[in-house]
């Protein structure tokens, strides 16, 4: 009579340590995924906030933007990003087309993290009116044609065209104080 010996053979269990590693590797493979994604999702973020910081500086400053290519480096999050700001005129005088990427400092020149588009322009309206008119980008920075001579003749030659010369409507006026902006009581009649 033979004695059994119960237990798992030497072929048992390397077939289940093989299933396990397998299952190890795709665990470590999604882990490692994860990480990248989120680093390159960090990166892109901050490139997003350089083009963005870039942005407004052009915009708040007191003179157009040149119309040409310029690039510089700056320091976000202990890292070096650089970018690229061009500016083209658009179809409209006094509206500039403002487009800057961003990329990390010793990454490929043609490769960008984030890319912004902006504009910057100066339009004026009459206060209580929707017409707008656009400044020309030269006459701001040169103070007219004629250099803010001669300004009252272009005053006076815009009221002889009879093109400005209508004054923009008056803003509706409130209810006076006290009366709530109900309508007048009605006489009640009489029997």
């Amino acid at each position: 009579m033979r004695i059994r010996i119960l237990g798992f053979t030497l072929l048992e269990v390397l077939a289940a340590l093989v299933i396990v590693a397998l299952g190890m590797l795709g665990v470590i493979e999604a882990v490692s995924q994860t990480a990248s994604n989120s680093s390159y999702i960090r990166d892109k973020t901050l490139a997003h906030w350089v083009a963005m910081n870039q942005l407004t500086q052009a915009r708040l400053s007191q003179s157009p933007p040149k119309i040409d290519k310029s690039s510089d480096e700056v320091e976000m999050a202990d890292r070096r990003w650089r970018w690229t700001m061009e500016v083209t005129q658009t179809p409209v005088e006094s509206v500039r087309r403002i487009d800057i990427s961003v990329r990390l400092e010793d990454a490929d020149e043609n490769s960008s993290l984030a890319t912004v588009t902006g504009f910057y322009g100066a339009a004026l309206a009459q206060p209580g009116s929707t017409i707008v008119m656009w400044q020309s980008s030269d006459e701001e920075q040169n103070g007219g044609e004629n250099g803010g001579k001669d300004d009252d003749k272009k005053d006076d030659d815009k009221k002889d065209d009879g093109k400005d010369n209508e004054q923009p409507p008056e803003p509706p006026t409130s209810p006076e104080p006290g009366d709530g902006g109900e309508p007048p009581p009605q006489p009640e009649p009489s029997e």
